[in-house]
């Protein structure tokens, strides 16, 4: 339909593929939104930021009564959403603690590759060589940008760290691909993750972290875009499209958000032009364009 709208009030598949790209647009401001946001701790700035994020769908409920009794949800969602919102967080930060960013980060970038990899499980759905080719090609994108901008160096002593990082993309990748078994559950049950995994993290940084709030009024700002967009609707956004949009598609172009955060920190003047970033563009484009291929 030309609206994107189904006849039974769902967005068509082409509308959810597009909200799903939309998260990873969103995703790609999180460099500069954390950079700009001063030096507030990780576990505390996910959860102020979950907290605007859960906020952004509670603020509908008093208007929308049906959009709050679509939390009235089995455990086995709520295990889905939470496991999968703060246990792919509290995965990424504990890597950080333990490995070297950029090997950390590159570990945990498996992720896209592992939804194209899952999806295959999903009913209706079967692997397509172009799809893994082109997920392969987002992933050496990837890894050209990291190298370009580190020497990367897998040390035995950080080993701890990259399991987190592994088992955080298996986390991600997992939630993404199993919420599909779940498209009948309304994406307003994302709020209700966010404000859990916002207690949660609050739990963990009174457990780990020395409280550091935003210094100025930008800090503040930049906190407060977080949790509207990155951390925020780009959560809405990605549940629509992975259950009801192209996932093997989405899983491809997931590699675009490292780079594109790349060139927005270049624009932004935190980070230099690279021939290494060229050459992630190139691949990553490349690689989305091999997935998206119909042999005639």
């Amino acid at each position: 339909m030309g609206s994107g709208v189904a006849r039974d009030g769902r967005v068509s598949a082409a509308t959810a593929t597009a909200m799903g790209a939309g998260a990873i647009l969103l995703w790609s401001l999180l460099g500069l939104l954390t950079a700009a946001s001063g030096a507030v701790p990780p576990f505390q700035l996910a959860a102020m930021t979950f907290l605007v994020g859960g906020l952004v769908g509670a603020c509908t409920w008093p208007v929308r009564p049906g959009a709050m009794r679509s939390l009235r949800q089995g455990w086995r969602v709520w295990a889905l959403g939470v496991g999968g919102l703060f246990g792919y967080h509290a995965l990424y930060f504990a890597a950080l603690r333990r490995a070297p960013p950029a090997e950390a980060g590159l570990v945990n970038y498996l992720w896209p590759l592992l939804i194209v990899l899952f999806a295959a499980a999903l009913p209706g759905e079967r692997l397509k060589p172009a799809h893994l080719v082109g997920a392969l090609m987002g992933f050496a994108g990837v890894f050209v940008l990291i190298a370009g901008r580190t020497s990367l160096t897998l040390a035995p002593e950080h080993a701890w760290g990259y399991g987190y990082a592994f088992v955080g993309s298996f986390v991600w990748a997992g939630y993404s691909v199993l919420s599909r078994r779940f498209g009948h559950v309304p994406s307003d049950v994302v709020g209700g993750f966010c404000l859990v995994t916002a207690a949660l993290s609050a739990l963990c940084h009174a457990a780990f972290e020395t409280t550091v709030w935003p210094q100025t009024t930008s800090q503040w700002l930049a906190v407060l875009a977080l949790g509207l967009g990155p951390v925020g609707a780009a959560f809405y956004l990605w549940d629509t499209g992975v259950k009801r949009g192209d996932i093997r598609f989405l899983g491809v172009v997931s590699y675009a958000a490292p780079v594109l955060s790349t060139l927005i920190l270049v624009v932004a003047g935190y980070a230099e032009p690279t021939l290494a970033l060229a050459a992630a563009c190139a691949l990553i484009v490349a690689g989305a364009l091999v997935a998206t291929w119909r042999r005639r």
